[in-house]
């Protein structure tokens, strides 16, 4: 299991990026746009400079949703490999189960 710490952190940035997306977003259009001067997109790429690190998504990790575990993780079940196993050979996960031929 990873540490809380790590966990907490985790939740507290995906909180951040949350927040700041529309704004993020509305920075990262102005300073791409070509129709607009130069002033403008530059203004919008200092902006985008100075809002905190933890407002990017880049920043953020996959987790396992139990364990936290950050490493050998499946997206399509938010599971890291380890719990991904456990649940399904128990039955828990819908339409998986061991392959045998």
């Amino acid at each position: 299991m990873a540490k809380k710490s790590s966990i907490a952190k985790q939740k507290r940035r995906e909180l951040i990026v949350k927040r700041a997306w529309d704004k993020r977003s509305d920075l990262r259009r102005i300073s791409k746009d070509m129709s607009l001067s130069e002033e403008e997109r530059e203004l919008a790429r200092l902006k985008l400079n100075k809002m905190p690190r933890d407002t990017c998504y880049i920043r953020l990790r996959n987790r396992c949703a139990l364990t936290g575990r950050s490493r050998g993780y499946s997206r399509k079940f938010r599971l890291s490999r380890n719990c991904f196993r456990e649940m399904a050979l128990e039955g828990s996960i819908p339409g998986i189960t061991k392959a045998s031929w």
